[in-house]
């Protein structure tokens, strides 16, 4: 198992963090170091005052991937949990690990808009069909599937399943 970036993208509470804190804690408990990079905890940090501007996004997405990338060249996993909802920015990131030699894994949670607005644990899909929040990927800024990610997980699995999926695909084996 090749230490890689495991890149988690998806709508807003579409489960990104529930399935990088599940991927992050087998790839643990196997021995792996592992790094977890959170959309909202970023925002606290490297991308504190960045906001959600198509320049800002794409902003965001390259200190991560500066920071995923630290974290693999050190030989560990870096697992990102972050809405990137641009392509060209997911590319970006692609191309960048490339460039550099290192293993680079997309996985889409592809949960439908009305699942993570039934969801909404932090009310935003609530407060942007009131009016009072603009700007929120699914509502009125846009969200690009990815076009070839190496996973995609569904609702219909739970973390458990979809972390196990991942971690297969970056070629763990499970039952050893």
């Amino acid at each position: 198992m090749n230490p890689a970036t495991v890149w988690v993208t998806g709508l807003p509470a579409a489960g990104k963090t529930t399935l990088a804190d599940a991927v992050a804690g087998i790839l643990g408990r196997a021995g792996a170091p592992v790094e977890v990079f959170d959309g909202d905890a970023l925002r606290r940090g490297p991308s504190r005052g960045l906001g959600f501007s198509r320049e800002d996004r794409a902003t965001q997405a390259a200190r991560v991937a500066g920071l995923a990338a630290e974290v693999v060249e050190a030989g560990g996993f870096a697992v990102v949990a972050l809405v990137s909802p641009y392509r060209e920015d997911r590319e970006a990131v692609r191309l960048a690990h490339a460039d550099y030699g290192l293993a680079f894994f997309e996985v889409w949670m592809a949960t439908p808009l009305a699942e993570c607005e039934a969801r909404d644990p932090k009310g935003l899909y609530a407060r942007a069909r009131a009016g009072q929040l603009s700007g929120l990927t699914g509502v009125d800024a846009p969200y690009e599937p990815p076009a070839d990610a190496e996973v995609v997980i569904g609702p219909e699995l739970t973390p458990d399943q979809g972390a196990r999926a991942v971690v297969s695909a970056l070629g763990f084996n499970l039952s050893a």
